[in-house]
């Protein structure tokens, strides 16, 4: 039977950072576009979404690969040590893909394709691209991010040397076609032999895009339209040079609802009844986390790294934790640290409390206080757009979304970026006065947990604190966060979205 109805597939891969603003657009156009099937390919571990995408008529899909890839993850993925660790993602990679393709298939194999079908990806989900052309569906570009890397400085010269009249047809394109910038800007991955064999053995296409499979020459007869490619960040942060491609929209920060954000479901019912025009005040949680909702109104620190611990970045979290006991030692600050799940650190935080106290019954399986009650650890997550307003500075890794949470809050930041984006935002932060000069990573997670490392980064991380809530930064904070409060970054994305697909 023919179908009638057209579909949005939304593929989004990464951390909760990368996955959960695309998951709010896909949301948001499936409240939009009753017409249309939803649908979000993700990872599994993100299998939280499912029921919150469920209630906007979002079909979830997961595959089966880990969000993040560190030698310790793939060791215990596939029980296999003796493999190395390039051989075991290489293999991950290959099912990664077709488990990918499988379900792009059972999306939209069952007959020609519609012209309102599309494929929008983030850049951590460039194989989007590739099965959009196997089954001529148009793909989009979503990113909540600017692209978190670049293309090696020789890749121009060895193209057009190796490529010449595909370099020839991208450099000339016409008006609104794909080119060049679109090339330089994001795409280049795509010409890779990391691309090349899959496209080819895989997909039978050719193993660069633009070309004849069979000829290898480009499709001049046929020239695509620029890919549409939406940033989830704002203007008033973010610089646009103007040789980004034509088909750049910059929409604003893309912030997933307040519910999502809770790990409490009694939390999160209290969000939903206020929203809905309840009574209860806007900053309530549940009666388990009276504890939590009083350590907050007293303005601590946020201290929160994320997915770093998983990625592989926090290797002695027992040194982290001295660091952070260290400054509150020698200051009058109070943190309260957000573990993100991270099992090496709550397994040290709850030793630790056993050291400090025998009473159990101080503790709760969602937090536990060190440090004489001046260090709040807590295992579970809260939205942040409620939680920096309530906190004095932000200490974290300069992920995206933690980063626009900070913005949105007007709370001055400290940021230890690690890899990818992450330098591109601390450096950002830094440039527009909201945050001293970002730290470097052993002046935050030190390697060793011996007293001169601790001392130096304990002294380090003190005097970031404290340029973070000079006047000067806090009046800077607070000015961003006015220019941004305007924006509606979610349903500017589905504006365009739509533009692109031609809806009224």
């Amino acid at each position: 039977m023919e179908r009638t109805k057209p579909k949005a597939v939304f593929m989004a891969f990464g951390t909760k950072g990368d996955v959960y603003p695309l998951s709010a657009i896909a949301a948001a156009f499936a409240c939009d576009q009753k017409q249309y099937e939803v649908i979000l390919i993700t990872h599994s571990a993100h299998q939280s979404l499912s029921s919150h995408l469920a209630e906007k008529h979002v079909e979830y899909c997961p595959v089966s690969s880990p969000p993040v890839l560190s030698a310790e993850q793939i060791n215990d993925l596939e029980g296999k040590e003796d493999l190395s660790f390039s051989l075991q993602k290489k293999k991950i990679t290959q099912d990664h893909r077709q488990e990918c393709y499988s379900l792009i298939e059972r999306i939209f194999g069952d007959g020609a394709a519609l012209d309102g079908d599309v494929i929008v990806i983030n850049f951590f989900a460039l194989e989007g691209w590739s099965l959009a052309e196997s089954f001529c569906v148009r793909c989009v570009v979503a990113a909540p991010y600017v692209v978190p890397y670049s293309a090696p400085a020789t890749f121009e010269s060895q193209f057009q040397r190796e490529l010449p009249l595909l370099y020839r047809y991208l450099t000339e394109s016409p008006s609104g076609k794909v080119c060049w910038q679109d090339v330089i800007h994001w795409m280049w991955p795509l010409f890779t032999e990391n691309w090349g064999l899959w496209r080819n053995d895989n997909l039978h296409l050719s193993s660069c895009p633009f070309t004849d499979p069979v000829t290898g020459i480009p499709t001049w007869h046929q020239r695509p339209q620029s890919p549409l490619v939406m940033y989830g960040f704002s203007r008033e942060v973010v610089e646009c040079p103007a040789y980004w491609p034509p088909k750049v929209r910059v929409c604003g920060f893309w912030f997933p609802p307040i519910e999502w954000q809770f790990t409490c479901k009694r939390c999160q019912e209290i969000s939903v009844y206020f929203s809905s025009g309840g009574q209860y005040a806007k900053d309530d949680l549940c009666p388990s986390h009276l504890e939590l909702h009083n350590f907050i109104k007293t303005n601590p620190v946020f201290v929160g790294l994320s997915s770093i611990g998983s990625m592989g970045f926090l290797k002695d979290p027992h040194a982290f934790l001295s660091v952070l006991q260290t400054v509150l030692n020698t200051t009058r600050y109070r943190f309260i640290l957000f573990t993100a799940g991270y099992e090496p650190l709550e397994l040290i935080v709850r030793k630790l409390a056993a050291e400090e106290s025998s009473d159990q019954k101080k503790w709760n399986e969602d937090f536990v206080r060190l440090c004489d009650g001046q260090l709040f650890c807590f295992f579970g997550s809260l939205p942040y757009s409620w939680l920096f307003k309530n906190c004095a500075a932000v200490i974290h890794h300069g992920g995206s979304g933690t980063t626009a949470a900070a913005l949105q809050a007007g709370t001055p930041q400290v940021v230890c970026p690690f890899m990818l984006d992450q330098f591109y935002w601390a450096e950002r932060m830094h440039w527009l006065g909201v945050s001293p000069e970002p730290l470097s990573r052993n002046h935050l997670v030190p390697d060793k947990n011996d007293e001169t490392s601790v001392q130096e980064a304990a002294h380090v991380l003190s005097k970031a604190i404290q340029d973070a809530l000079s006047s000067r930064v806090k009046a800077r904070a607070a000015e961003i966060s006015e220019r941004i409060s305007l924006e509606d970054g979610v349903s500017e994305a589905v504006k365009c979205l739509k533009e692109e697909l031609g809806i009224n």
